[in-house]
């Protein structure tokens, strides 16, 4: 088994922590989903994610709450189910992120939440009160739920940015940061998830059997990153991504390496409404966004990274790409805070 499809013991222990009673209760919940309750001991443990995700379903039903009692409100069991259907009826991801988020404010007392545009970022900001701030696992667990639905609506991997949390760092992290963002800031004044704002533009194209599926899969398809195995963008981007961009195929190449010929490549990706120079201009930014997201790493370096002859052509580039240049995109993500 892959560390990709296991989960930290950690993270079983923050479920368990207010959704079930310690001792004999916590032990017939962990045997029944198949995780044994000896690991709770072992902090270095990992379990399957499809156990984590029986452990996720039982809770909830036990407590008639699909977020683990974590807020005075219940999230009711079927929760999910009616956030999806709600923004499935909208026409972008923007329309369908404001009904969901607007649902689950309703139903959350301590977590109601809006998204708002930025020039070329999105944030979706919690709009807390003066309180203590919650928990990690309350926060990534929304997270979760929010960020896992919008991909399945777009039918892609949306891109995390950012993201900046009210609540001290917990002493483990690395699940966090492989589901959502290298780039997670804890301590911060308000909580926030940040992404690139051309994806609410995205439409939704949605019907009832692909929300059968989605369900039935659910929670297991959203503790991990969203990918659309039957997209051929898809596995092109993930490819590329693997790839020094100087290494990067031409399309000849690209489509004798898929078995193809180039014109079917460019046909097959046309359907997708996609072109290859278009996925590796993609992969391009995402890799940019990623990379200023880090104080550390100059823009000469990220030119460099990129493929680019100099920081002027990645300029010029970033600019088309966003609307902005580096430097103001680096300031938005590592300093806005109003």
């Amino acid at each position: 088994m892959s560390e990709k499809d296991t989960i930290s013991i950690q993270l079983v222990r923050e479920a368990l922590l207010q959704s079930c009673a310690p001792g004999a209760a916590t032990e017939e919940v962990l045997s029944k989903v198949g995780i044994d309750p000896a690991l709770l001991d072992d902090a270095q443990a990992r379990v399957p994610a499809h156990a984590y995700a029986r452990l996720w379903r039982l809770l909830a039903q036990r407590l008639d709450d699909e977020f683990f009692g974590m807020d005075p409100r219940k999230l009711k069991s079927g929760s999910l189910a009616f956030l999806c259907q709600c923004a499935m009826a909208q026409p972008t991801l923007a329309s369908g992120l404001t009904a969901g988020l607007g649902f689950l404010s309703l139903m959350l007392e301590h977590l109601p939440a809006q998204w708002m545009r930025q020039q070329s970022l999105a944030e979706i900001v919690l709009l807390e009160d003066d309180q203590a701030p919650r928990r990690a696992f309350t926060y990534f667990t929304y997270w979760m739920i929010v960020h896992g639905v919008a991909c399945w609506l777009a039918g892609r991997r949306i891109p995390i940015l950012s993201v900046e949390l009210r609540c001290p760092a917990p002493d483990f992290c690395d699940d966090y940061r492989v589901m959502f963002s290298q780039n997670l800031r804890f301590d911060r004044p308000r909580t926030r998830m940040i992404f690139a704002a051309e994806c609410l533009d995205l439409p939704i194209r949605r019907n009832a059997d692909e929300l059968k599926r989605f369900l039935a899969r659910a929670p297991a398809n959203i503790l991990v990153k969203y990918r659309d195995p039957q997209s051929l963008a898809s596995r092109i981007r993930h490819d590329l991504r693997l790839l020094p961009a100087e290494q990067w195929p031409e399309t000849e190449a690209l489509a004798q390496q898929l078995c193809v010929s180039a014109s079917t490549l460019r046909r097959r990706l046309a359907e997708e409404g996609q072109t290859y120079q278009g996925l590796k201009d993609s992969v391009r930014k995402e890799l940019a966004i990623t990379w200023l997201a880090e104080p550390s790493i100059s823009f000469v370096e990220i030119a460099s990274r990129l493929g680019f002859a100099d920081a002027s052509s990645f300029y010029k580039a970033f600019r088309k790409w966003s609307g902005s240049n580096p430097g103001h995109y680096r300031s938005l993500i590592l300093n806005e805070s109003d």
